[in-house]
C-alpha cells in the first residue's frame, strides 16, 4: 500500500479532494490547477503524486486485502461506523477562500 506522505497537512488534504472534484480530469492543466486550489505549495507534479499514492490506496482497500488486518483490529476492541454525507457549508467556503488566498 502506498504511504501517506507526512508533508501533507489536514487542510491541503481537504483541500486536495476539493480541487480533484472541481478540475476536470480532461484539462490539461489538471495538476497545475489543483495544485493552485490546494494552495500553491506544492508542484504540480507532488500533487499528481499524491493522486497516484491515493488511487494505489483504494485500489489496495478494494482488492480485500485488508480484511484479515481488519479482523486482527477487532479484537482489540469495536469501532461504530456511521455512515452519513458531509455538506459544504458557508463556513468552509470562506475557509476554502482564506487559504486560497495566503
Amino acid at each position: 500500500m502506498g504511504e501517506f506522505p507526512n508533508e501533507w497537512s489536514w487542510e491541503e488534504n481537504k483541500l486536495f479532494e476539493v480541487a480533484l472534484a472541481m478540475v476536470d480530469e480532461q484539462d490539461p492543466d489538471r495538476w497545475d490547477a489543483v495544485a493552485a486550489i490546494v494552495g500553491g505549495k506544492k508542484s504540480a507534479e507532488e500533487v499528481q503524486r499524491h493522486y497516484v499514492i491515493l488511487l494505489e490506496d483504494l485500489h489496495f482497500i478494494e482488492s480485500g486485502c485488508l480484511d484479515h488486518e481488519l479482523e486482527d483490529a477487532q479484537s482489540y476492541g469495536q469501532v461504530e461506523c456511521i455512515s452519513q454525507s458531509v455538506y459544504w457549508t458557508d463556513e468552509d467556503q470562506k475557509l476554502f477562500i482564506q487559504l486560497d488566498m495566503d
